[in-house]
């Protein structure tokens, strides 16, 4: 008798006498159980919900099927879960696990899905400040970016005494003839140059610019709007500001000045800077060739342009030899001598900014902050916002729910990858919807104490 074909069913290779065959025929299944971390993490900080209320609804409630609170979210954990394009969301929008985050299984009308799909989701994205005749969703900018300083502070149990906020301006290529587009002539491509300011791993500030501007420009409005908010809450903190040299201009140092912040900048050196530590310099040298290794020296100094500046500040010029030639550098800073000397001001208050790059990493590279394809720089800084609110999410869920864990510090990417990225089959019964995930998960002990710790800051 011959054997009976199925042409939905794929064979493969035996093993251990045992036909291996495939089929489509698994029913609710899918591969992102473990964004119900994500779902727990929001109810522990009520970032959806806050974040949409920077939003203004005029369509027509009763004949609308999807609420702004759920394009939202679902745009946020799309791209926590690393769906970065808008057309990922046709097909998510029948996934069990999006429509169980949206709170909802099934949509009013026969015709549509629980979540909502790209078209949907693009008028959102090309929502404006002010509603018009065609877009009927708009959005508040200005309580968006309180609510990033909003959610910073609130994670803070006890009010620190001293915070550091880092700020750095880095290249977003773009490829199209988007708004606002130039060539930065550093960067050697067409880009935008957003504006971040991160405090430790927390992101108070995404900020969308044109590159054909410096790469300071518009900071001192967006440190007195942080600090201004800051203040209103903790109005003893102090507060140091952390950048490389390309924010060591004189309207940020002395808007510093007048404001009680403090600041510790990169200063790009020039021949009269070099002077100032030449001895420095041939000591260092010396001691390299006798010892065929790198040295340093550092001066502390007071110094001035020769116009630029309003009054003489303090340097700090680290002389160092290293493989065979000087590498001279410089920081400007508010600081006094006797709570920071010169060595170590540079090598453990200065050379910490360096961190910031890892989170900005983190938000272009595993979020896609650079994901700026929109036409208008309207709906690319809203895309910028998404992205950064998607960060701001797995943080939380780093700090509350991870933080007794080998995945305390770890990278987005690696939280997605390992604690997200979760395959589970899907029942829905009338009393409860269970995800079934797989017995062999090798950190579920990591993700069972998560769900815990998030459970209980959501009390």
């Amino acid at each position: 008798m011959p054997t009976e074909c199925n042409p939905d069913l794929f064979g493969f290779a035996p093993v251990a006498g045992r036909a291996v065959v495939a089929a489509f025929d698994g029913g609710a299944v899918t591969s992102d159980a473990g964004a119900l971390l994500l779902g727990a993490t929001d109810r522990a900080i009520g970032l959806i919900d806050r974040f949409a209320a920077c939003f203004e609804d005029r369509r027509h409630q009763e004949l609308i099927e999807h609420k702004v609170a759920t394009l939202i979210g679902q745009r946020v954990y799309g791209i926590a879960l690393g769906y970065e394009d808008l057309n990922d969301h046709d097909e998510l929008r029948f996934d069990p696990v999006m429509a169980t985050l949206a709170g909802k299984l099934e949509a009013r009308r026969a015709d549509c899905a629980a979540v909502a799909g790209k078209s949907t989701l693009n008028r959102l994205e090309l929502s404006r400040a002010q509603p018009s005749k065609y877009h009927k969703i708009s959005h508040d900018p200005a309580a968006i970016e309180e609510l990033f300083v909003a959610l910073f502070m609130e994670a803070h149990k006890t009010r620190p005494k001293q915070i550091i906020l880092d700020l750095d301006a880095t290249d977003d290529p773009l490829h199209g003839h988007q708004e606002g587009r130039f060539f930065h002539g550093y960067y050697d491509c067409y880009c935008y140059l957003p504006l971040y300011i991160f405090c430790g791993r927390h992101l108070l500030a995404a900020k969308l610019r044109r590159s054909n501007i410096d790469a300071a420009a518009g900071s001192v409005e967006e440190v007195a709007r942080i600090v201004g908010q800051i203040r209103a809450k903790w109005p003893r903190v102090r507060i140091l500001l952390r950048a490389d040299s390309g924010f060591a201009r004189e309207n940020l140092m002395a808007w510093c000045e007048e404001n009680r912040v403090d600041y510790l900048f990169g200063l790009a050196r020039n021949d009269r800077l070099v002077g100032e530590i030449e001895p420095e310099l041939a000591e260092a040298a010396e001691e390299s060739r006798r010892t065929s290794k790198p040295a340093r020296r550092f001066k502390d100094f007071m110094w001035t342009t020769l116009d630029s500046w309003s009054r003489r500040r303090r340097v700090v010029g680290k002389a160092e030899h290293t493989r065979g030639e000087a590498n001279p550098r410089f920081v400007v800073t508010s600081l006094g001598r006797a709570e920071a000397g010169a060595r170590h001001l540079y090598e453990k208050i200065y050379c910490a900014r360096g961190e910031m790059e890892n989170r900005i990493k983190e938000c272009q590279g595993d979020l896609f902050a650079d994901r700026t394809s929109s036409a208008t720089m309207r709906a690319n800084q809203l895309r910028l916002w998404f992205a950064s609110m998607a960060y701001v999410l797995i943080c939380a869920l780093r700090r509350i729910g991870l933080k007794h864990t080998q995945f305390a510090k770890a990278s987005c990417g690696t939280i997605r990858l390992k604690l997200l990225k979760i395959g589970a089959l899907v029942r829905v019964s009338v009393r409860r919807i269970k995800l079934a995930m797989a017995s062999a998960y090798p950190w579920r002990h990591e993700w069972a104490l998560a769900h815990a710790l998030l459970s209980a800051a959501a009390r």
